[in-house]
């Protein structure tokens, strides 16, 4: 697969879309190791990860609702606990997606929130290669997790990668505006 067909082929896939099956152990690592190939301004490369699998991701699911219910208004919390609890139990696989911002600040944040998101388009990529399906979610309540996740005052959680086997041959492309509408040319 070339990387035009990969990106032409990448999908947000939902855990209710996968099909069961376990990630290897090397499938991850491989993953993680292409996030780590990311363009990074000076080099800050300020992504992290934390990988949750089996009982450990039930235990995130499990602290990823008691921060719902500190940050919610009480509306419609069973429902959305329902749902963060099969999301979990439905992927293989978490990945907690964290920047560690430059203490110097020799670069402005938004280079670094883009080195990170670069990173997790590399592992959607990566993912795409493989058939396994993701999906990148972020929470409002993540901005809350600090302590559970032991984070300095420095970094912050961006968001929860899910992933699980899937097909992606089933899934249809989305269709695109025309680039061609928002370009403009100087020659």
């Amino acid at each position: 697969m070339t990387v035009s067909e990969s990106i032409k082929k990448r999908r947000t896939i939902y855990p209710s879309q996968y099909k069961g099956g376990d990630i290897s152990e090397n499938d991850i690592n491989e993953i993680l190791e292409n996030a780590n190939y990311a363009p990074s301004h000076k080099l800050t490369q300020p992504w992290f990860f934390k990988v949750y699998q089996n009982e450990f991701k039930i235990e995130l699911a499990n602290s990823m609702v008691n921060h719902l219910k500190l940050s919610s208004k009480l509306e419609n919390v069973s429902i959305k606990e329902k749902k963060i609890i099969d999301k979990c139990v439905q992927s293989n696989c978490l990945i907690v997606i964290f920047m560690n911002r430059d203490i110097a600040e020799s670069i402005p944040e938004w280079e670094e929130i883009a080195s990170t998101a670069m990173a997790v388009q590399n592992m959607w990529l990566t993912c795409v290669e493989k058939n396994i399906g993701c999906y990148w979610s972020t929470p409002s309540y993540i901005q809350n997790m600090g302590k559970y996740f032991h984070l300095e005052r420095n970094q912050k959680c961006l968001g929860f990668f899910y992933m699980g086997e899937f097909n992606h041959e089933e899934k249809i492309a989305t269709q695109r505006d025309d680039i061609l509408a928002k370009t403009e040319w100087f020659k």
